[in-house]
């Protein structure tokens, strides 16, 4: 992987300043991206980020290479325990407790406090509190974003008679609709019973973050089951307009693209999918608004964060600054301005090129209703079957064997079963 080198004679004032020379010697790092960071518009800006960096630093050399989410993860983990590990590597946060206990990630808090107090102050302070798990101890830093909201096709919409400025804010109103869309011999949305994903969307709109995630301390979930049969209750009443398929089943995007399906509940990533087919469709039209709740208001979602992580080797000074070079505001307001995609650093989302952007607005609008995706970050590793087993118990009520208060009971049993014999 990385050509590893004497630690580098860089003074801290020196460490961001972008048209400094950061070493007298050549220096190769070894970039790992999401594979669609890798290719097309995003692809492109990633390279332009990397030549600005190599112009700007003779003699530093970055290898950037695009990985599945799964490959990410096994190779960083892979390759911290033979030592051929990646010098800087994206991935997300809810994998950052698996990263840390492999020792795949430095400890960037002595160069994050060097930092100018400008360039610290354009990052969302929560965002980097995530990444900071214990004092004078940071981890990760904070790149990109989500929250999850949903999208709509207009033309199922008018062909079931539904005015698309007429209010979906709540779970009836969203009912109500997915009646009139069947009625039309339309489908309304995906089997929500079936990923994880679409269970916390609805879970979202009923509690706050106390009542997500795990205690690591006593081993146990924090799903409380009185909001969460709710949760499945309304699940179990969307079964009849479902699709069948999941969220994130090829099918379910296609039956979406091509007319047949109403709603998709996803994140800013299916943006440039549904773009490119409505280039290619002039009959296919959407748009997107916030996940209905169980009153107007409460939206529900799900949040997520990826993060630039450090390799603890000799390249770390380096591989930081190039790091914060892809993450300060001048990269991300074009990356927010060119992808649609909302990320860490406020200033950039503040500015004025980028603030009005659709996708922009609505991950921002999304957020504050959304949980996390699987909290306390860097705390633990949830258990191979956690996920899973709330799909189990999902998809028992939706075949009428457990009632929902059965079902959210026994979820939350087993899940802390699970956390106790992990």
């Amino acid at each position: 992987m990385g050509l590893k080198t004497t630690t580098l004679c860089v003074s801290a004032a020196m460490l961001m300043t972008a048209a400094s020379s950061v070493s007298a010697q050549d220096v190769e790092l070894d970039y790992w991206v999401y594979a669609d960071f890798a290719t097309g518009a995003a692809g492109d800006l990633q390279e332009t980020f990397i030549k600005e960096f190599q112009d700007a630093n003779p003699g530093v050399t970055i290898n950037m290479t695009g990985r599945g989410g799964g490959d990410l993860t096994a190779g960083t983990i892979a390759g911290a325990a033979s030592g051929d590990i990646p010098d800087i590597f994206m991935n997300t946060t809810a994998v950052g407790a698996q990263l840390d206990q492999a020792g795949a990630l430095a400890n960037i808090y002595p160069y994050w406090k060097a930092l100018p107090e400008d360039v610290k102050a354009q990052f969302n302070k929560d965002l980097i509190d995530l990444c900071t798990p214990a004092p004078e101890k940071m981890l990760c830093i904070p790149y990109t974003g989500y929250g999850s909201f949903m999208y709509r096709n207009l033309g199922v919409l008018e062909a079931a008679g539904i005015d698309p400025n007429a209010p979906i804010e709540t779970w009836d109103q969203w009912l109500a609709q997915m009646e009139k869309i069947k009625g039309a011999g339309k489908t309304a949305v995906p089997d929500m019973s079936l990923i994880w994903f679409s269970i916390l969307d609805i879970y979202a709109g009923l509690v706050d973050e106390s009542k997500w995630g795990i205690d690591w301390d006593a081993k146990k979930t924090l799903i409380d089951p009185v909001p969460y049969a709710k949760a499945l209750e309304v699940i179990a009443k969307m079964e009849p307009y479902s699709s069948g398929t999941s969220l994130w089943d090829q099918a379910t995007n296609d039956l979406f693209t091509s007319g047949e399906l109403a709603f998709s509940l996803n994140g800013p990533w299916a943006a440039p999918g549904y773009a490119k087919a409505a280039e290619a469709n002039a009959d296919f039209k959407y748009d997107y608004v916030l996940v209905p709740g169980p009153v107007a208001g409460s939206p529900g979602g799900v949040q997520g964060y990826e993060m630039i992580g450090i390799a603890p080797n000799d390249n770390a000074e380096t591989a930081f600054k190039f790091a914060m070079h892809v993450v300060e505001k001048k990269q991300m307001v074009r990356w927010a301005r060119e992808l649609g995609r909302y990320n860490s650093n406020e200033a950039a989302l503040n500015d004025p090129s980028v603030a009005d952007d659709p996708l922009i607005k609505i991950t921002g609008e999304a957020i504050p209703g959304s949980l996390y995706n699987r909290p306390p970050f860097f705390s633990g590793i949830y258990p191979a079957d956690y996920y899973q087993t709330m799909v189990d118990f999902a998809q028992e009520v939706v075949e009428g064997d457990m009632t929902p208060e059965e079902a959210a009971k026994a979820t939350v049993e087993a899940l802390n079963k699970l956390l106790a014999d992990s």
